[in-house]
């Protein structure tokens, strides 16, 4: 990336055609010309030749593919918040700066988690189903579709950050009593602000929430945060949300809870095999015991324009020198 020369970036899926546009402006831009994954052997041939990589979720950058990478790969700016699918310490032992893209996909991954909080427990789409499905509705029955009431119940968030404080605002004006675990302990102020209470033990909270939702990154202490044991101590009215990464719960044991009785549903965004979910999922899903949707929390055209928007701050700070405003930083790095 010497003189003149336009650095090479490369794009490893189809991203908004304005984002493409201004891209190919800007820098040396290869764009994808069918919306799939790359394959493995696609990828490495990516991280060979580019300047820059700007991969996805669906991506696999790994310490493996980093070590096949060429000498000009300097910088990998993710399309996207979570960057679980990116080894940062491999990229940045050899000097790769890493970046992503915060803040812009909170409000819409927040306006899906409440919808899952919603649709679950009062069984709307179970509703909506006997209906474009059936095609015959009997009428309306006072004992017939009967789901739980939200008002008044109590709701645990894992994670009160950016995108679980979003989530708190919007259900207490739902009228439920917000709790929340956290490694840390948010400030006085964002307590009484959503009137919420702080629990130190994690156990504790599941065992008397009525609702959990997941909103923390996925991390080695997060892998399976919710395992069999947690779920069997969940109350057997409770329901499980998950808009933040499918691996933070055992699949295979949230199936199996759900199945006999011990856990009365789930709303899920996200799984642990994307695209591929567990059979037993889809199967409680057409017993209207759960809420399956395809990894679309933040799938609206704003944030995926904002998505790529700052991809491409991060991308012209760094080759004119500055500090991209969104540079990751290993904990084994930091001083």
């Amino acid at each position: 990336m010497q003189g003149k020369k336009l650095p090479l970036v490369i794009l490893t899926r189809k991203l908004p055609d304005q984002v493409e546009k201004r891209m190919c402006e800007l820098f040396d831009t290869e764009v994808v010309k069918q919306d799939r994954p790359m394959s493995r052997q696609e990828l490495v041939a990516a991280v060979k030749r580019a300047d820059v990589l700007v991969p996805t979720i669906s991506d696999v950058i790994d310490k493996d593919l980093i070590d096949q990478a060429g000498n000009n790969l300097k910088m990998i700016a993710n399309f996207g918040n979570g960057v679980d699918n990116i080894d940062i310490n491999a990229a940045t032992g050899r000097g790769i700066l890493v970046t992503n893209t915060p803040n812009v996909q909170t409000e819409d991954t927040a306006d899906m988690a409440m919808a899952l909080i919603l649709a679950v427990p009062r069984r709307l789409v179970e509703g909506a189903n006997v209906l474009s499905e059936n095609g015959v509705w009997p009428g309306w029955s006072p004992d017939w579709m009967l789901g739980r009431r939200i008002y008044g119940k109590k709701l645990g968030i894992i994670g009160l950050g950016r995108i679980g404080t979003a989530v708190a605002r919007r259900a207490k004006a739902f009228g439920l009593s917000i709790h929340y675990h956290n490694r840390s302990r948010v400030s006085e102020k964002i307590e009484e602000q959503l009137e919420a209470t702080y629990w130190a033990d994690l156990d504790d909270m599941l065992k008397t929430m009525d609702i959990v939702s997941i909103n923390c990154p996925l991390t080695e202490m997060t892998y399976h945060l919710l395992s069999e044991e947690r779920l069997a101590s969940m109350q057997d009215t409770a329901y499980i949300v998950n808009t933040a990464r499918g691996e933070i719960i055992d699949e295979n044991a949230l199936a199996r809870q759900i199945e006999s009785g011990k856990l009365a549903g789930a709303g899920l965004d996200v799984f642990e095999k994307e695209p591929a979910f567990s059979p037993a999922l889809a199967k409680l899903a057409h017993l209207g015991k759960v809420v399956l949707l395809p990894h679309m929390a933040s799938a609206t055209v704003e944030s995926r324009i904002n998505m790529g928007e700052k991809v491409i701050i991060n991308i012209k700070a760094f080759i004119d020198h500055h500090r991209p405003p969104d540079r990751i930083i290993p904990e084994k790095f930091r001083s």
